[in-house]
């Protein structure tokens, strides 16, 4: 059987369609941290994206983030 595995590209692809979107994030930052934001997708670009939090600030993460599962995309509000 077999598994459907994202690529990088897809990754990208699916990031620029939210673009503008609100999105919620799970972010693990190491060393058991794991910390959830309610953000916005603002800005992509060749490697890396950044999202605007609605508490304010702005975080960026690079698309392998998102492959190796370090950020995930839980839910598009």
């Amino acid at each position: 059987m077999k598994r459907n595995v994202n690529s990088l590209d897809n990754i990208k692809n699916q990031i620029v369609l939210l673009k503008g979107k609100e999105v919620n994030l799970k972010v693990n930052e190491g060393r058991k941290k794991i910390k959830c934001f309610s953000a916005k997708v603002d800005k992509t670009y060749p490697s890396v994206f950044s999202v605007t939090l609605d508490e304010g600030g702005l975080k960026t993460f690079s698309y392998s983030d998102v492959l190796c599962g370090d950020v995930e995309i839980l839910q598009i509000v």
